[in-house]
């Protein structure tokens, strides 16, 4: 089996353990490449528990960057940090090009990242506009001459907090049962975020209740069948239906 390459975009350091870190632990679990890239600490906006307790900046960015590096290594992932910064995500030609670096760099057959629309956390927004505008670049062969352009891998959006708000339909149920003890290590590895451990369970827990009633009988899902949601950017190319 030729190993693939899995491209994971999160606005944030949490965002990539909630909404994808079941699929994380497949990917790395079957031997595929898998590199995280986290765009921002989330230091400001999504680390009220550790400005509580009374830390600065660079103390709430070192807390947060040990929680995705711990998060990362229970996935079997590859963590880049960028440390932008966020509240607000800006997307800056740096930013835009450092990304576009990693996307020739590894050659992505799969990319996951952020939904376009998110009224709660613009910087989803951000994040998703990045890593969708840096997959064009990295397809030009005017952009940075004699380094390998990327192909057409797809992107897949994964689930956003306020899902029914944000304009998500899903159309890929994707099955993490076996997995899913790894996903709540690495959930609890985040602990500056210890209230979404739960919601997080829940979630998975319902679209694995959807993937039972999707799998008709020749899949043989149980009822502990736990779940991540992904909806497709582009088609998908194939030979026949199924």
């Amino acid at each position: 089996m030729t190993p693939e390459s899995l491209l994971v975009i999160s606005a944030h350091v949490g965002d990539f353990v909630w909404r994808a870190g079941g699929a994380i632990a497949l990917y790395s679990n079957r031997g595929h490449n898998v590199t995280v890239v986290c765009l921002a600490y989330g230091e400001r906006g999504e680390s009220a528990r550790y400005w509580r307790q009374g830390m600065d900046l660079a103390q709430v960015k070192e807390a947060r960057h040990a929680e995705a590096e711990s998060a990362a290594k229970v996935l079997g992932a590859d963590l880049r940090a960028f440390d932008a910064d966020d509240y607000p995500l800006v997307e800056t030609a740096e930013l835009l090009d450092s990304l576009v670096r990693v996307y020739r760099e590894i050659q992505p057959t799969v990319v996951l990242t952020h939904n376009d629309r998110d009224p709660w956390n613009r910087d989803h927004e951000t994040a998703h506009s990045i890593a969708t505008q840096a997959r064009i670049i990295a397809q030009a062969a005017g952009y940075d001459p004699g380094t390998e352009v990327i192909g057409a891998p797809p992107v897949f959006l994964f689930e956003p907090h306020q899902t029914e708000y944000s304009g998500f339909m899903p159309d890929v149920l994707l099955d993490i049962t076996e997995v899913w003890d790894q996903k709540l290590e690495a959930m609890r590895c985040m602990e500056g975020q210890e209230h979404l451990w739960d919601y997080y369970t829940d979630v998975a827990t319902r679209r694995g209740v959807q993937a039972q009633r999707n799998s008709g009988p020749n899949l043989g899902l149980l009822n502990e069948t736990k779940a991540e949601a992904y909806q497709r950017v582009f088609p998908q190319v194939a030979s026949e239906l199924a």
